[in-house]
C-alpha cells in the first residue's frame, strides 16, 4: 500500500502544520488584546494635542509654524509607510501598498517626485524592490512601539520639509476598526491644516505663552506630528495581530478540511486495497 503509506504522510504533515497555525492563532489573540488595550489608551493623548495645537494655531496668527506653510517649490512628496515586520497577516500589507502604489502613480503623474521613510520590514523591501528612494527606516519594532525608535527616521523627512526639499509629506497605515476589519488610509500629515488638526469652531482661544509664542508653538505642532506617527504605528500593530488572528484562524479550519478530504481519500484507497486482495484469494481458490 505504497499509496496509503504516502497519503498517511500527508495527513501527518498537515496535522503539525494545524498545530502549528492554532498555536499562532492563539498567540496573536494575546496579542491583540494588548495591542488593542494600547492603541485605546494612546487616542484621547492625541486628541488633547489634536485640538490644542488646533488652538494654538488659531490663536496666534503672527507667528506661522513651517508645518502650517504649503510649500511648492520643490515638487517632492515623502511618503511614511507603515507594515509590519512579520508576514502571516491575510491582506494587510497587500492592502495599504496597493492604496500607496495608487497615490504614488497620482504623484507621478502631477510630474512630482517621490521620497519615502519605511517602517516595518515589509514596507521597507516593497519600496526598496520598485526603486523609490528610501530617506530612512525603522525596522524590528518588536511588539510594543517606542517613540524613541520612530522619532529619528521622521525627523529625517520633516527637516526635508522644513529645508524645503519637500512639498508635501502623506502617511501610510492601516486603521483599526474592529476585529474583522481594518481600513488602509493615506493621508496627509504635512501641511497641517485646520481641519485635519480639529473641527472648525464657532470661538477661539487665545493663550499666554511662556516664554514665547514661538517656542511654545515649535514645541507643541512637533510633540503633535510624533502623537500622530505614534498612533498610527500603534492602530498599525492592532490591525497586525487581528489579521494574524483571524488568518490563522482560516488556516486552521482548511487545514482540519484537508486533514478529513485526506482520511476519506486513504479510507478509500484502503478499502479498494482489501476488496483486491479477496478478488485475488477467490480467484485463486476458485481456480483450484
Amino acid at each position: 500500500m505504497a499509496a496509503g503509506k504516502e497519503i498517511r504522510g500527508k495527513i501527518k504533515s498537515v496535522e503539525n502544520t494545524k498545530k502549528i497555525t492554532k498555536a499562532m492563532e492563539m498567540v496573536a489573540a494575546s496579542k491583540m488584546r494588548k495591542a488593542q488595550e494600547r492603541m485605546r489608551a494612546s487616542r484621547p493623548y492625541g486628541e488633547k494635542v489634536r485640538n490644542i495645537a488646533a488652538n494654538l494655531a488659531e490663536a496666534n496668527p503672527e507667528y506661522t509654524h513651517p508645518f502650517l506653510v504649503k510649500k511648492d517649490g520643490s515638487k517632492t512628496v515623502g511618503l511614511i509607510v507603515v507594515t509590519t515586520d512579520k508576514g502571516l497577516c491575510g491582506g494587510l500589507n497587500t492592502n495599504v501598498l496597493r492604496q500607496v502604489t495608487i497615490r504614488m502613480r497620482e504623484i507621478e503623474a502631477s510630474g512630482r517626485k517621490v521620497v519615502s521613510v519605511a517602517i516595518g520590514n515589509k514596507g521597507f523591501g516593497f519600496m526598496n524592490r520598485i526603486g523609490v528612494k528610501v530617506m530612512a527606516h525603522a525596522v524590528q519594532l518588536g511588539d510594543t512601539p517606542h517613540l524613541d525608535k520612530l522619532i529619528g527616521p521622521v525627523k529625517v523627512l520633516l527637516d526635508a520639509y522644513q529645508e524645503g526639499k519637500v512639498d508635501e509629506v502623506l502617511l501610510c497605515y492601516t486603521k483599526f476598526l474592529n476585529t474583522m476589519k481594518q481600513e488602509p488610509v493615506v493621508e496627509q500629515l504635512l501641511p497641517l491644516t485646520a481641519d485635519r488638526m480639529a473641527p472648525s469652531h464657532d470661538h477661539s482661544w487665545d493663550y499666554l505663552y511662556e516664554p514665547d509664542a514661538q517656542t511654545v508653538i515649535d514645541d507643541l505642532l512637533l510633540r503633535y506630528i510624533e502623537a500622530l506617527i505614534y498612533q498610527a504605528v500603534a492602530e498599525n500593530m492592532a490591525s497586525e495581530q487581528s489579521a494574524r488572528m483571524v488568518a490563522m484562524k482560516s488556516a486552521t479550519d482548511n487545514a482540519g478540511n484537508l486533514i478529513n478530504e485526506l482520511k476519506l481519500v486513504y479510507n478509500k484507497t484502503r478499502q479498494a486495497a482489501i476488496t483486491k486482495e479477496l478478488s485475488e484469494i477467490v480467484a485463486g481458490a476458485a481456480a483450484v
